[in-house]
């Protein structure tokens, strides 16, 4: 092999160095996903990738640095505009210039990020989940749950040691109306990319324990609120859209819901909200358990009033009602003894009339006795004997 003209290592890097800056001297606009994204001493480091849209298979990779100077700008300007760090699966718009270095080879050097680009890819990405819910038909049934009036144990999902996890407690324990709750912490992972998998698995262990517990919170708080993107996950969404227990969510942020609160059964802004809902909840209970007290006391005060009256009103009428029975039985009884005294024989006798008799018994018929029978025949003053002839 001829070897009477070669090239060292870095004089061949050189030469590389000086082809890509003259054939590539502009900046570039790049539309990529981010399949690696890390900061570095103030420097970020990325990793780009372009996929079939089809396979879904990468089709191209390259490295990408922002420097620490234009990192520290571009990526305040992007949490603001998006509401979230640059991370691992965003599709991302560059503006960037090629830099091949003698020593640490080809990279593309960001000049500039554009948010819109996110942005929109984000809304793109919600409304696909979003539509996949409807269309399972478990978008609203959270909605169609009923809190119970009584919710008074609540499992709590949060970061153990989230700031706004300590003010949701205090909110319940120093509650005006000294309403009693009991809660218990399923500790989990609020921000970041490890979100999606933790809150399912404190989700899966409540379940475990559904007839202890009336609702189910989800508060974040005291973290990084700009790190929303766990909360926007579909697999996420369905485990909170077909949980069996109402489940509240209070995740401190301020910006368009996340796919999680629209699905939950309520959204309120922050823990504390969360906390103020459960007792403004039970303080309405307890409102209604005593509108009702009242309402059976003077139910009960009424019954209780007019059957005092008509008690009053029948013993006033007791003693005329009896006297009014006292005399029509007197007289009743006069009528009787009357008819009684219109059918004594004596007083037949005493008439005029007489009674025979055969054997003791009335003859009424010359068929009661024969010849040779004895009869007696009472008159008013004595008795005849007779013989039948």
């Amino acid at each position: 092999m001829e070897q009477s003209h070669h090239f060292s290592l870095y004089a061949l890097n050189a030469l590389v160095h000086e082809a890509v800056s003259n054939a590539l001297p502009d900046e570039y606009w790049v539309e990529a996903e981010l399949a690696e994204c890390r900061e570095r001493n103030g420097h970020c480091y990325m990793e780009l990738v372009e996929k079939d849209e089809r396979s879904n298979s990468p089709i191209a990779k390259a490295s990408a640095k922002c420097w620490r100077q234009t990192w520290t700008l571009l990526h305040a300007t992007f949490l603001r505009a998006t509401g979230q760090p640059l991370r691992a699966g965003m599709k991302v718009l560059l503006r960037v210039y090629p830099q091949f270095h003698e020593a640490y080879g080809f990279s593309w050097i960001v000049s500039d990020i554009d948010p819109t680009y996110t942005i929109g890819d984000l809304a793109r990405r919600r409304q696909e989940i979003i539509k996949t819910l409807k269309a399972q038909g478990v978008f609203d049934l959270q909605r169609e749950l009923r809190l119970s009036p009584f919710a008074q144990r609540i499992a709590v999902i949060s970061a153990e040691s989230a700031a706004g996890y300590g003010d949701f407690c205090r909110q319940l324990l120093d509650n005006e109306y000294d309403l009693q709750f009991h809660t218990e912490l399923f500790p989990a992972i609020m921000q970041g990319e490890r979100v999606e998998q933790s809150v399912i698995q404190a989700l899966n262990l409540i379940n475990n324990r559904i007839d202890d517990f009336d609702a189910v919170v989800i508060i974040r708080g005291g973290g990084a609120t700009s790190d929303m993107s766990g909360f926007d996950t579909l697999p996420l969404a369905e485990n909170v859209a077909n949980f069996p227990l109402p489940i509240i969510t209070g995740i401190g942020h301020d910006r368009d819901e996340c796919v999680l609160d629209m699905v939950s059964h309520t959204r309120v802004k922050t823990p504390t909200a969360a906390a103020t809902l459960l007792t403004a909840h039970l303080c309405n209970t307890l409102q209604q358990v005593a509108d009702a007290e009242n309402v059976i006391a003077h139910y009960a005060q009424d019954r209780l009033q007019r059957h005092r009256l008509q008690l009053e009103h029948i013993t006033t009428l007791l003693p005329h009602l009896a006297q009014r029975l006292m005399t029509e039985a007197h007289h009743s009884l006069e009528r009787i003894q009357l008819k009684l005294e219109g059918y004594d024989p004596q007083l037949l006798l005493q008439r005029g009339y007489s009674i025979t008799l055969h054997s003791g018994q009335i003859v009424k018929s010359p068929q009661d006795v024969k010849s040779g029978d004895e009869i007696e025949t009472r008159l008013k003053q004595g008795t005849i004997k007779s013989i039948i002839q």
